[in-house]
């Protein structure tokens, strides 16, 4: 179980806390069960509450003692019983499920709506009867007093299915002219509601088959980014209800006006896909597939929220309590309880005693008892060859492997960290019991004196009317950074050279005027001498203008770039040289040289230039050899034709010769002309 603090309002999820691998088997659970006491005080409310690869929806049936969940791998159904807080049965589609209705009070009658447009039955035997609808539906609702089952979809038309006659009914035309995307049934006076994708939503009776009225909601949205088209409609009693959009805007209405009672938006551009009330709390919760919001339906204020691992698919809230259920885009469906909001259901009356006694606990690894590593990191350890064995289990672009190799193999590697470590601890710990013996305070840091003096000169300077000065040196988060040795700047590196840091702009003689300023105001109070200095100082540095500034400041930049890079090419000619001087053995050496990286013209004039012997020596094998006075003499050898070469193309002139002599010239043929007879 995991615990937040949002708002004051406490958050508890059932669904967390330490588990077990699945690849592990039942001896091993049971082993591990038994070895860890954490793993043993976990509650799991509801047994194999999860989908092999992803759920898609969630309900909970009328008399709430039953939930039903669809998902896949393979597409299925799973019905929970609370009562025994486990599975009841499990069933399996042919295709994915969009909807969910509950005909009955129980399990004995459901309807599934699928993505390949077919509507099977099911009664507590199994499946019923199957058949199909026109187009691709989007949602469905069930009206009782007619029997009448509505489905809504890529269409305009509102589709009607009689239970009581079972055929089809004739269809109620919309003035969309896309989709429409949801529907919800009033249960009070069983009003029927659609929301399209042109942003309006359209009121039925299904008692006279006429449309009642049309509203607008998308004229009613304000900072318009996407169009705002009805995702999803919730009644909450007879007069009010909710509407959601695809601009991740939630309204409250009255359907005796047609002016928002409420305008919330969630501010993350994401489709609205649930919302549900709670009377009793004066409380909305709005989802998208991001975040769950639960705020007050009057004021429109924040009181608590949710956020996704993944993706949030679906969500169902028992009424009159504090628990809801959620389905998401991985295997493991979610249990939030919620003691503001309302009681522990009657099934699982003992929570509101656990909620007294559970701390807050934070689950930062996946498995505790397992180790994620990198291909990378495996390789340092050494473990690479480990890879295709049980040790290892490829999870992502990594493997889990057990705590205990992973410190073992650790300490091999690194034998000497702990002891580098213990060493550092025991020596900073003797620097501070025996400080000198003559000491004078100062404000200055031991770390980063430099941009300390800046924050300082830059703090006592000039201020701006009405804006308060803040320095990094007043700041808690950044005391590390003045403290601990670990943060101190290399001024040697490239990229503190190039990126000219905050000190640059502050000359070597104002740095020590500067720290003189401040030894002195740390050895004696500050008097008016050492102000009108300080004032002096600070109005030679406001005397310099923006532009000299910014022009000194690119000229640096020049500089040290031209510095870098000549030591740089100088490294790599004594690299060069070294490889010469050890690989210099009296033989000839083969040298590749680019030819893409010079021009034409500079080749041209070098090959002009250059003598004989240097001619040669770029083309052919030479030797040098030292006299003993120092002249040098070079020999080299010029390229000679393969034998085997030559004779080919002797063999290959001779062919040629034979040939002409042997081909009749074409100059005696005639053409004649064809005479039928």
């Amino acid at each position: 179980m995991f615990v937040t603090d949002v708002n004051d309002v406490k958050i508890y999820n059932l669904s967390a806390g330490k588990s077990l691998p699945e690849w592990l088997t039942d001896e091993k659970r049971r082993k591990a069960l038994k070895q860890n006491v954490d793993l043993r005080k976990r509650i799991e409310l509801i047994q194999d509450f999860d989908m092999p690869d992803e759920c898609g929806t969630i309900q909970m049936s009328p008399d709430q003692q039953f939930i039903i969940a669809t998902g896949t791998y393979k597409p299925r159904v799973k019905c929970f019983e609370v009562n025994n807080l486990s599975i009841k049965f499990e069933r399996c589609f042919d295709s994915e499920v969009v909807r969910t209705e509950v005909l009955s009070d129980d399990y004995s009658k459901m309807v599934f709506l699928s993505c390949d447009r077919y509507i099977e039955f099911h009664a507590s035997h199994g499946r019923h009867y199957r058949l199909r609808i026109p187009r691709c539906g989007y949602d469905m609702g069930y009206h009782i007093p007619t029997c009448d089952l509505f489905f809504v979809g890529a269409s305009p038309e509102i589709y009607r299915l009689n239970l009581e006659r079972g055929q089809f009914m004739q269809s109620f035309e919309t003035q969309s002219k896309q989709s429409v995307n949801a529907c919800d049934i009033n249960p009070e006076h069983h009003l029927l509601c659609v929301g399209t994708h042109e942003g309006t939503v359209e009121a039925w009776d299904p008692r006279d088959k006429n449309r009642c009225a049309t509203l607008d909601v998308a004229m009613k949205v304000p900072n318009l980014t996407t169009f705002p088209s009805i995702s999803t409609i919730k009644f909450k009693n007879g007069l009010q209800m909710g509407v959601g959009t695809q601009s991740g805007h939630v309204l409250i209405y009255d359907i005796r006006s047609n002016q928002p009672l409420l305008v919330k938006d969630h501010y993350n551009k994401l489709k609205i896909k649930r919302i549900a009330f709670n009377p009793s709390n004066n409380a909305v919760y709005s989802m998208d597939e991001a975040i769950m919001k639960i705020w007050d339906e009057s004021s429109g204020k924040q009181i608590a929220y949710i956020e996704s691992e993944s993706k949030f698919n679906d969500m169902c809230t028992i009424p009159n309590t504090g628990m809801m259920f959620f389905a998401q885009q991985t295997s493991k469906m979610l249990t939030y309880y919620i003691p503001s909001l309302g009681p522990a259901p009657r099934w699982c009356s003992f929570l509101d005693n656990l909620t007294e006694e559970i701390e807050s606990e934070t689950v930062q690894n996946i498995y505790d008892d397992y180790k994620f590593v990198t291909k990378q990191e495996l390789e340092q350890l050494g473990l690479e060859h480990l890879e295709g064995t049980n040790l290892l289990r490829a999870y992502m672009h990594g493997f889990f492997i057990d705590i205990r190799l992973y410190n073992k193999a650790r300490s091999v590697v690194e034998p000497f960290e702990f002891d580098k470590y213990r060493k550092e601890k025991v020596r900073q710990k003797i620097e501070s019991s025996r400080p000198n013996r003559l000491t004078i305070k100062s404000n200055l840091p031991k770390v980063n004196q430099e941009i300390a003096l800046k924050l300082m000169d830059e703090k006592g300077g000039k201020k701006k009317k009405g804006r308060p000065t803040t320095s990094l040196l007043d700041d808690n988060r950044f005391s590390a950074m003045f403290e601990n040795p670990e943060f101190e700047i290399d001024k040697d590196a490239d990229e503190y050279k190039m990126l000219t840091p905050v000190l640059s702009r502050l000359d070597k003689s104002k740095l020590k005027e500067l720290k003189k300023q401040q030894t002195l105001k740390d050895l004696m109070d500050e008097d008016e001498e050492a102000k009108s200095s300080d004032d002096d100082l600070f109005s030679e540095r406001d005397g310099s203008s923006d532009d000299e500034d910014e022009r000194q400041w690119s000229k640096e930049v020049k500089k040290q770039y031209k510095q870098i890079k000549k030591k740089n090419a100088a490294a790599e000619r004594n690299a060069e040289k070294d490889e010469d001087e050890a690989s210099d053995d009296g033989e000839p050496k083969m040298v590749e040289v680019p030819t893409n990286e010079f021009k034409v013209k500079a080749m041209r004039n070098r090959n002009d230039r250059s003598t004989l012997g240097d001619r040669v020596s770029r083309d052919q094998d030479v030797k040098y050899t030292v006299t003993g006075s120092g002249n040098r003499q070079m020999s080299f050898s010029t390229k000679k034709i393969p034998k085997d070469v030559r004779h080919r193309e002797m063999d290959m002139r001779k062919h040629r010769e034979d040939r002409k002599r042997v081909i009749r010239p074409t100059t005696s043929l005639r053409l004649k002309k064809y005479v039928p007879r």
